[in-house]
């Protein structure tokens, strides 16, 4: 990862702006992510989804209710509907699969690193699920080998991106993502390739057996930050 970006100027007095991502200086056309913008892309997401399966899901219907007998075509016309979906959502999954290769001589020191970046529980899970798990502002990240997951109460935003060199160990790899995750987590989503969006249940079918603990995790985080808060309770009368 390389690059460099300008100092911004700020006024006295004023809060320093957050780090930016020397990578983004690569990316000068991207405009930098946010809430909203990232909300807006799993809405394209989905639009994007029914425009391929809702023509397909329409020509079987219309063809067994012209006729019958047509039940292989219209088959045939279900399972495309079904289909590309799955290998969109089987695309976002692989931005968090492990990558194929032994085990690297320098993992354990790795791991121990990784491991002191995160707190308790999301150690122990980094080290069942291989998905260290980072709450932002956008959402709940896990951050993999090659890319991370954003998870927020509806739906997971996969995005990919590469650690230069390819000889660290998958500890190092996950560590360096995650410290770009904060130290800039707007700049870590504009730089990364948005690789796909959709519900949670359709990535889940599609990922490791291994990650899902961390994925469902992620979900239940995500959900209790949106839950609203339980009313105040009256205070009890005094008793006379």
């Amino acid at each position: 990862m390389a690059g460099s970006c300008e100092p911004t100027r700020t006024r006295p007095g004023a809060d320093p702006p957050p780090p930016a991502l020397p990578e983004l200086a690569a990316v000068p056309w991207r405009p930098r992510a946010s809430r909203r913008s990232i909300a807006a892309r799993g809405r394209m997401w989905t639009l994007w989804g029914l425009a391929y399966t809702v023509p397909f899901a329409g020509v079987g219907a219309l063809l067994l209710a012209l006729e019958p007998w047509s039940f292989p075509v219209a088959l045939g016309a279900f399972a495309h509907a079904w289909i590309i979906p799955e290998l969109y959502a089987a695309r976002g999954a692989g931005v968090v699969r492990p990558r194929a290769g032994g085990r690297h001589r320098g993992e354990p020191v790795a791991q121990g690193l990784l491991g002191d970046l995160l707190g308790h529980e999301e150690r122990e899970l980094q080290r069942r699920t291989g998905l260290a798990l980072e709450p932002g502002t956008l959402g709940i990240w896990l951050v993999g080998e090659a890319g991370a997951l954003l998870v927020t109460s509806r739906r997971v935003h996969c995005f990919c991106v590469r650690v230069r060199d390819p000889d660290l160990p998958a500890a190092d790899r996950i560590a360096h993502l995650l410290l770009a995750v904060r130290s800039d987590e707007t700049g870590f989503a504009t730089v990364a390739n948005h690789a796909f969006a959709g519900a949670p249940w359709r990535l889940r079918r599609r990922l490791p057996d291994r990650a899902r603990p961390a994925l469902a995790a992620a979900l239940e985080r995500a959900r209790a930050a949106h839950r609203p808060a339980p009313p105040d309770r009256p205070a009890a009368p005094l008793a006379a």
